[in-house]
């Protein structure tokens, strides 16, 4: 069965919008993948990403890493969020 110019046309549109659906839900997918790491495991997986680089660069083996204090303004907002996280 020979497909007409209009239908051709619609068929390439319904195409299109499948595509445009399975882009989104493949990016709502990752972004809800993205958000489980909470800042502090993002943080830390960030300085280990960059120590290893460094450590490539210069050619040692292993870069020591040195834990960061946590400031005042920090410890306040970690206790606002685990409030508002409750309210939910």
């Amino acid at each position: 069965m020979a497909l007409r110019g209009g239908k051709w046309w619609k068929l390439v549109g319904l195409a299109g919008i499948v595509g445009v659906a399975a882009t989104g839900a493949v990016a709502a997918r990752n972004e809800r993948q993205r958000r489980n790491y909470s800042p502090d495991e993002v943080r830390s997986v960030l300085h280990e990403r960059y120590a290893r680089s460094l450590a490539a660069r210069d050619g040692s083996a292993e870069l020591p890493l040195a834990e960061v204090p946590i400031g005042p303004k920090e410890k306040i907002s970690r206790v606002l969020r685990r409030f508002r996280r409750r309210d939910r």
